[in-house]
């Protein structure tokens, strides 16, 4: 079998492979409960591997992706004021999942945007994947994630079998990532819910669905009803030693753990663990049960406390009150919303204005870079917008 590095092109050998690699599939798939015309239809007209996932599955980033950009790209006035929007637009789904799975509406509005930008992210079909065809190009071609698409793709395959979707509207990231609020199928296999009764799960067109199946998610992990995911606090001079430990809110604030605004801790017989987050200058988190139930969700320390931020934000609550330590040259979200003006008021920049300052903001700077005889590195620093001011 073929084994692909970087971006090796696909020759017709190769093709020959992948065809007989999914035509040995069916035996495990079989094995699975899937019927073979299901699998027949999953695989229509499927000859080659998707060469823009093995892209991406190696794609190493232009640049390190630090707290406060993470946070910054997702955080942001835009991304409020469309919760805002998506708010009161949904208000009685949110309500009724509410109601029945106990989870806020500020945290799954909150999640739906970090997964998907409310749904926009969908509108992209060209950043989309087949999952079937992705899902196989992973289990075939990359070792390092082998494994899990191999179980990914007997999970989608189960999906398409029970009817929830069709083939044309099975799409996904590269690496399987479905829908609204972007499950992994075997994800979805264990949470998805038909919130809005029309007899399909269906987290790719019906919000409803997607934001029921999300809470779904959080419930069967220990969401705890009506309680934060966790508190900015001011680190005191020894604070450093408790890094990871964990104790009651109250004990933490005997040792002089404070929230920043004053207030005190509505539940001090609480646990919570203490997160520096990027060390000792950063803003200090008491992270209590449910943050740890948002990174059922993603892995990630960054996005469960984005998540609730957000969500923070979303239910009319403050945002953060402490700076990060950024570096002296390093743009805030002012700065970075600003380039993206001054490269559109320029004719460079036709996307939306976002602060992200991902690959079409890149581009637009080369080609300002190449019109104004600077260095053409694609790179967003305060040099190059005290350029485009002039």
């Amino acid at each position: 079998m073929a084994i692909f590095l970087g971006l090796m092109s696909l020759n017709a050998s190769a093709d020959a492979d992948f065809q007989k690699w999914i035509d040995d599939f069916y035996n495990t798939a079989a094995k699975n409960g899937i019927e073979r015309s299901t699998y027949d239809n999953a695989f229509k007209g499927i000859t080659t591997p998707d060469a823009d996932v093995l892209r991406k599955a190696n794609f190493q980033p232009e640049f390190t992706s630090k707290i406060w950009d993470y946070l910054d790209a997702r955080v942001n006035p835009l991304s409020i004021n469309n919760g805002l929007k998506m708010a009161k637009q949904h208000a009685e789904t949110l309500t009724v999942i509410e109601a029945k799975l106990g989870v806020d509406a500020a945290t799954l509005l909150s999640i739906w945007s970090v997964e998907s930008n409310y749904g926009a992210a969908l509108e992209r079909t060209s950043r989309l994947h087949y999952v079937p065809r992705s899902l196989a190009t992973l289990a075939y071609a990359d070792k390092k994630r082998q494994k899990f698409a191999r179980t990914q793709l007997v999970a989608a395959l189960k999906i398409l079998q029970s009817g929830d979707i069709t083939t044309t509207d099975l799409m996904g990231s590269w690496a399987g990532a479905m829908g609204h609020t972007q499950f992994i199928p075997t994800s979805y296999q264990a949470y998805a819910i038909d919130m809005d009764e029309d007899g399909v799960r269906d987290i790719w067109n019906s919000v409803p669905d997607a934001l029921a199946t999300a809470a779904n998610l959080l419930k069967k992990n220990g969401w705890r009803s009506g309680e934060t995911w966790g508190y900015e606090v001011k680190l005191p001079a020894n604070g450093l030693q408790y890094e990871d430990q964990t104790k009651t809110l109250a004990e933490w604030e005997k040792l002089g753990f404070v929230r920043p605004e004053g207030k005190s801790f509505p539940r001090p017989e609480k646990n919570a663990v203490l997160n520096l987050m990027t060390g000792s200058e950063s803003p200090a988190f008491l992270m209590t049960r449910n943050f740890f139930v948002i990174k059922r969700y993603n892995n990630s320390d960054f996005y469960a406390l984005t998540v609730g931020v957000l969500a923070n934000r979303l239910a009319g609550r403050e945002g953060l009150i402490q700076s990060w330590a950024r570096p002296a040259d390093s743009l805030n979200l002012e700065e970075k919303f600003e380039i993206q003006q001054r490269l559109t008021e320029k004719g460079y920049y036709d996307s939306e204005v976002d602060g992200i300052l991902g690959r079409g903001s890149r581009q637009a700077i080369r080609a300002f870079q190449a019109d104004t005889n600077l260095t053409i590195n694609g790179q967003p620093t305060k040099e190059l917008l005290e350029v485009l001011r002039k």
